[in-house]
């Protein structure tokens, strides 16, 4: 059977401009793939209400998991909660186990639970709330989607949560291999072997140092004997 598929969706302006530098997907891949779910596409949407909606419905609908980060915070701009109850046609409003969450953690603090922290319990009817063991605001799912914080420290914390919950098929694995030859020199080696190994994924990824061309292999698979063999087939003929 195929791995369960999955999608991230990465919401933010700052990431567009390049004035954050998205560290989520990257964890969010790493994770994934050690849980044998395939991530099959990320998209990056500004804070425009009609394009994450869209966003939100088309990936919906053509993967199994699809996990977002970004715009679920007390500002003006965090409007991720209310796009994805339009994207389910679901109402939205101030929920009581989020709220009640919130007012522990700032009285806590100190703090007032004021109108603009109230914001982060607004939960789209029908959710289930994503625990979030570093600033207690939930993150939430609904459908198949999962609503998760932008900060990094808090985005990592409620993957850690949710991964537990998901049932993956088998991780993929893959072995490396140097080879200081161009691309060119051994593309045909490398159509021939994927050819033989169909069920093997085979990437080139060249590389430039002190003047020489050179390449990095990556063979994947969820077979660790054909990768085993692949390796080692493709080391004699490179002669490495």
């Amino acid at each position: 059977m195929p791995n369960p598929t999955a999608a991230m969706l990465v919401i933010g302006d700052e990431i567009l401009s390049g004035r954050t530098l998205d560290s989520n997907t990257n964890h969010l891949a790493k994770e994934l793939t050690a849980h044998g779910i395939d991530l099959c596409e990320v998209r990056v949407v500004s804070d425009d209400a009609r394009a994450i909606v869209a966003a939100v419905r088309a990936l919906s609908d053509s993967f199994e998991h699809v996990f977002t980060s970004g715009g679920i915070g007390p500002t003006h701009d965090d409007i991720t909660a209310d796009c994805i109850a339009e994207a389910f046609g679901q109402p939205i409003d101030i929920r009581d186990d989020a709220r009640a969450l919130l007012a522990a953690h700032y009285e806590r603090q100190g703090s007032e639970l004021n109108e603009a922290r109230l914001r982060m319990a607004r939960i789209p009817e029908g959710a289930t709330l994503i625990d979030n063991p570093v600033s207690v605001a939930p993150g939430f799912i609904l459908g198949n989607v999962h609503v998760m914080a932008g900060v990094p420290s808090v985005f990592k914390a409620m993957v850690a949560t949710v991964m537990p919950t998901l049932t993956g098929g088998a991780p993929l694995l893959s072995e490396t291999l140097r080879v200081d030859r161009g691309e060119g020199d051994i593309a045909g080696p490398l159509g021939q072997l994927a050819q033989d190994f169909p069920d093997l994924s085979i990437g080139s990824y060249p590389f430039q140092k002190d003047g020489k061309y050179g390449s990095n292999i990556v063979i994947r698979g969820q077979d660790e004997a054909q990768i085993s063999q692949a390796i080692a087939r493709l080391a004699t003929e490179m002669r490495v």
